[in-house]
């Protein structure tokens, strides 16, 4: 409560309000933004799949090149690295990611995505920046033209990446293991922005510490006996013993987990039977679960496992018919945001964006930027922030009750672009100039 109230009473500011005195970069930002919007137009209406992105990273690439970046594509299946060296200094990587959800746009922008494509399971489906992934490609072409016209204000290399496969959790990892961090520049500082649909455009929101959750997807396959409906002495009901773990799962959080540590087990999936009068020989589950350190993440998934031969052993199943526990991988580890670096980030754009800036608590959303940091965490500092979405009107239409404002990855998510670009864009093009500054 204490964080809406703070929102509501920051909306004026944050919707695009911005210092008295406007400064030469944010000249720049405005100067670039009518160009800007119409990329954004053409990559929201052309969205593509996760690791099926072509025509996305074809058309960003030839622009980084443009510019005089070195590009390299097809990194990680068709990922993009783009490298600028300007002398000695730090190597910072700034990161993008491209990929759309298999989501029905339903908008009714004029620009709206009437893409279809085949998803990795097999099923036909419409195809939609739904996530805000066309606004954080947007920023990062106006924060590689910003700081390729500035090469005389700053000193290190710069290698900017655009991603593919966040939405799935295979992005960050297919390019760590094609070399991301070995054929090209590692980098000591990562920074990324993504969009917000749950505060005012223009505002810039972050957590010091963990800001996004471990992500499992967990598959319990729950043996049992099958028959009659009518003579259920003669089978083992998987539907009950499944229903028992269903149920069990929930003191894990309750009872299990320090209430100070927050975690996640929901059951999003329950399928079993076919008919009324038939018991089933099987029943499976689908879970996600959510947790902030590998810790509770082990102690979660641990314990998935062991209600689950528990309640087995409890309805008399034999040794050789547990139920199986999948783990799905890759998971997405828990994103943090490196203490003194965020600090050090925050202060320096505070000047310039004011009240525009709060910091925010960590969510239960996953994001794969978590592995950048993962795969050398002595020598990598990290932060991604959060900027708002939500246009003007329909955030003051919600604080008075009028309006339900949809949700990242809804049909109905439409951000307004520009100041959700023109904010990240003024703000990467910032912190890695501060970063980066000549001594």
């Amino acid at each position: 409560m204490r964080m809406v109230a703070m929102l509501a009473g920051a909306s004026v500011l944050a919707l695009g309000a911005v210092p008295a005195e406007a400064d030469e970069l944010r000249d720049a930002v405005a100067a670039d933004l009518p160009a800007l919007v119409e990329l954004y137009k053409d990559l929201h209406a052309n969205p593509e799949l996760s690791m099926q992105e072509v025509e996305t990273p074809k058309k960003l690439a030839a622009r980084a090149r443009a510019l005089g970046f070195k590009v390299t594509e097809g990194v990680g299946k068709t990922g993009v690295v783009a490298v600028m060296e300007n002398g000695p200094g730090p190597v910072v990587m700034l990161r993008a990611d491209m990929d759309g959800l298999p989501v029905v746009e339903q908008t009714g922008l004029p620009f709206a995505s009437k893409r279809r494509a085949v998803a990795q399971n097999g099923t036909e489906t419409g195809v939609m920046h739904a996530c805000g992934h066309d606004t954080h490609m947007t920023a990062w072409i106006g924060t590689a033209q910003l700081l390729a016209a500035r090469k005389a204000e700053w000193s290190g290399t710069l290698v900017m990446i655009l991603q593919p496969g966040e939405e799935t959790g295979q992005g960050a990892k297919a390019m760590l293991d094609d070399g991301l961090f070995t054929r090209f520049p590692k980098p000591d500082y990562v920074l990324a922005f993504h969009d917000a649909a749950q505060f005012p455009a223009g505002m810039i929101g972050y957590s010091k510490g963990f800001a996004l959750a471990n992500v499992d997807s967990v598959d319990v396959v729950v043996p049992g006996v099958g028959g009659h409906g009518a003579y259920p002495h003669t089978t083992k009901d998987p539907i009950v013993i499944a229903s028992s773990i269903v149920m069990r799962l929930q003191t894990l959080v309750s009872r299990e987990q320090n209430p100070s540590d927050p975690a996640v087990v929901t059951v999003g999936s329950f399928q079993a039977g076919a008919k009324h009068n038939i018991i089933p020989d099987q029943a499976r589950l689908q879970l996600t679960v959510r947790s902030y350190s590998d810790e509770t993440r082990k102690h979660l998934l641990d314990g998935i496992a062991r209600i689950a031969r528990g309640e087995a052993i409890a309805a008399g199943m034999p040794e050789d018919k547990m139920p199986k526990v999948t783990v799905q991988d890759p998971y997405t580890p828990a994103t943090y945001n490196t203490p003194e670096f965020t600090e050090q980030v925050i202060a320096g754009l505070k000047p310039r964006f004011g009240e525009r800036i709060m910091e925010t608590p960590a969510v239960m959303g996953g994001e794969d930027f978590s592995r950048y940091y993962r795969a050398d965490r002595e020598n990598v500092e990290s932060l991604i922030f959060w900027v708002g979405g939500v246009p003007k009107d329909q955030w003051e239409k919600a604080q008075k009750g009028e309006v339900e404002l949809p949700s990242l990855h809804s049909p109905f998510w439409a951000p307004d672009a520009p100041v959700v670009i023109a904010t990240a864009t003024e703000a990467l093009t910032a912190a890695t100039l501060k970063i980066m500054e000549k001594k």
